[in-house]
């Protein structure tokens, strides 16, 4: 178990209910500091139950959580002062331009940094002289991604942070978190775009059906799953060494295109095709996509 001064979030068997419906059940996590922590799962699957509580909107059935050491419901509005938060739903004011809606922000938070929120919104493309009501659904997600970014906290909490955005903005915003990390701050976002979570998440935690079933360092779940291979022009001879070829599996040939999963020493494979002929060769690591649908589909 890490050190509490180590770790920035804590569930500990928090269960919600709705009447007789399951909201979450018992779901334990840990979230280190300095780390972007990637919350994963399905629409329905709990995720916004589990932010709304750590966020305190709604309160927990049963267990606890921790934000910084303090419980999420004693201290809530210490723990406040310390994050940024992005509603999977933004709710503002419509007859505010963006502007003055950060200005409204700033003053309940006590500062508002003229000069990071217009850099803020120079890279996201943000206009922020226009009405909220006037604005698309990226814009009023930009408008909520500046809101919280603006005060520069310890702790970012962002449920699906990049909807509505496009693949430009989205890149954007992947700096912008891996700077923070920099920074040795903290970040937890629920997401369902893996390719996102990929690129700028440290550990992730899967949740199905209210429970959270992995929760590992992505570094682990990707080593210890087996490679993808892919080769073009293979011989005859070369497909039947590959049947042979210990750790191999799931070999599919059509068309001089042969594939297949290898969980051996990759120096045992690339021996083997050192001395054949053939038109390109591919060797990948599963990507988070094929690790997610292999959860759902377990």
């Amino acid at each position: 178990m890490p050190n509490m001064s180590d770790t920035v979030i804590t569930l500990d068997a928090v269960t919600k209910m709705y009447g007789d419906a399951v909201g979450v059940k018992k779901v334990s996590l840990e979230v280190p500091t300095g780390s972007v922590f990637g919350f994963l799962g399905p629409n329905g699957a709990g995720k916004t139950t589990t932010i709304s509580m750590m966020v305190d909107l709604i309160r927990p059935t049963s267990g606890n959580i921790k934000l910084f050491g303090l419980d999420s419901v004693a201290h809530s509005r210490a723990i406040r002062a310390r994050i940024g938060f992005l509603a999977g739903d933004i709710a503002l004011d419509e007859g505010l331009s963006g502007w003055q809606q950060l200005e409204y922000f700033g003053a309940l938070h006590g500062e508002f940094n003229n000069k990071y929120v217009r850099e803020l919104a120079a890279r996201l493309d943000c206009k922020l002289n226009r009405r909220f009501k006037h604005l698309s659904r990226g814009n009023k997600q930009k408008v909520g991604l500046i809101a919280a970014l603006m005060h520069q906290p310890e702790l970012l909490i962002l449920d699906e942070p990049t909807s509505g955005l496009d693949p430009l903005i989205q890149a954007e915003f992947n700096k912008i978190i891996l700077e923070y990390k920099q920074a040795g701050k903290t970040v937890f976002i629920s997401s369902h775009i893996l390719s996102e979570v990929q690129e700028i998440c440290d550990q992730v935690a899967f949740i199905r059906d209210g429970q959270v079933g992995a929760s590992k360092p992505l570094s682990e779940i990707i080593e210890g799953l087996p490679k993808r291979v892919r080769i073009l022009g293979a011989s005859k001879e070369l497909q039947q060494k590959l049947h042979k070829l210990s750790g191999a599996e799931a070999i599919k040939t059509s068309d001089g295109l042969m594939t297949c999963t290898y969980s051996g020493k990759p120096q045992t494979l690339l021996k083997l095709l050192a001395g054949e002929q053939v038109t390109d060769v591919t060797i990948q690591d599963y990507d988070l996509e094929t690790i997610f649908m292999k959860y759902y589909e377990g």
